[in-house]
């Protein structure tokens, strides 16, 4: 029990089912029901929004298991979406599961073009990648507003909507497709020896370098991972609602920040180093049930911020090095005495053993 206690995803865990559990409190629907062949619910609305959400964290996640930072995901995001979308407007057959591919893949290539060219600025240029990303993060709603005008692109493609609003056995089909897309990078970063030079570069760039691996190749393969995945979460995104918004208060804005806490919630260091796919799933659904109960719970939106911010902090506390040590004390024996006492007696007698 004391080793479960200091574990970071336990108190990660403890605080999602507490957000649930306010959740269905909050919600006179029940917790999942069957209509019409859809599985519908409170329970089954995370599941529907998780997506976006993961699909940035998992990237960020391989950047700042580099000692990087992304602040351009909620960007790419906007610019990936407007190019989808921007391509079924001028498609003479938008709903037909050929446009919807295509506009997918136009998706992809640009989401990865951008993470390229992050990645290209800070493992050649060898520019700041708190510098590069946030220049990407300013040009990219620009490049969004060019690609469609200024103006908020409708696709109007039921092929394309399919894969946000779309059930297979009546579970969303968005959630499946992201469920595929962590099984593949899994595969990719734990059973090849990518994940395990992400770690080193991380870690110590020079010495990883002289270990034989080429700390610039992985840096830019990271960040162009990253600009994938935001991509995939900027189809999900758009495919949901079957428009892309390109103001600053649109599709994938402030992203960026909701990635680095669930991140963070997951028990990745931001120093770099080793990293917690796992831990990111769940702090992705802590932030996407974060996300419903400010909802449920009514609060303003001038006060979400600092609602979100309390949240946060409780959990990043409960998961402190000192907190911990908490939980490390000797506890009580169970005759009563102080399982310290019989430790520090233990001691004394060792050292009268040396001594002697």
């Amino acid at each position: 029990m004391r080793n479960l206690l200091r574990n970071q995803l336990f108190w990660a865990g403890a605080v999602l089912l507490g957000l649930i559990v306010i959740i269905l409190l909050n919600n006179q629907s029940a917790s999942i029901a069957y209509t019409n062949g859809r599985l519908t619910g409170p329970i089954i609305d995370l599941f529907i929004f998780v997506p976006p959400i993961l699909m940035i964290s998992l990237g960020m996640t391989l950047v700042i298991a580099t000692s990087g930072i992304d602040l351009s995901v909620g960007s790419v995001m906007a610019v990936s979406g407007a190019v989808a979308m921007q391509f079924l407007v001028n498609s003479p057959s938008p709903s037909s599961a050929g446009a919807a591919i295509v506009a997918v893949l136009l998706a992809l290539l640009v989401g990865v073009l951008c993470g390229a060219f992050s990645g290209f600025l800070v493992s050649v240029v060898r520019l700041q990648p708190f510098i590069t990303t946030l220049i990407m993060m300013l040009a990219g709603r620009g490049i969004a507003n060019m690609i469609t005008g200024g103006k908020n692109a409708a696709g109007n493609s039921t092929s394309f909507n399919w894969i946000a609003q779309g059930r297979v056995l009546g579970f969303p089909v968005g959630f499946l497709l992201a469920l595929v897309v962590l099984a593949i990078l899994v595969l990719v970063v734990r059973k090849t020896a990518l994940g395990l030079s992400i770690e080193a570069v991380g870690i110590n760039p020079r010495a990883a370098e002289m270990a034989g691996i080429r700390s610039g190749r992985i840096l830019f393969m990271v960040y162009a991972i990253s600009g994938l995945m935001a991509a995939i979460a900027g189809v999900f995104a758009v495919s949901y609602i079957g428009t892309v918004e390109v103001s600053s208060s649109g599709t994938g804005s402030g992203m960026e920040m909701d990635a680095i806490l669930a991140v963070v919630i997951g028990g990745t260091s931001l120093a770099g180093g080793k990293f917690n796919l796992g831990g990111t799933v769940l702090g992705a659904f802590v932030i996407t049930a974060l996300n419903q109960v400010v909802v449920y719970l009514g609060v303003s939106s001038a006060a979400v911020p600092a609602f979100k911010a309390l949240v946060i902090i409780f959990i990043c506390v409960l998961q402190a090095p000192m907190v911990h040590g908490w939980f490390s004390r000797p506890g009580r024996g169970s005759d009563g005495s102080a399982q310290e006492d019989r430790t520090n007696e233990a001691g004394l007698n060792n050292s009268k053993v040396v001594s002697a």
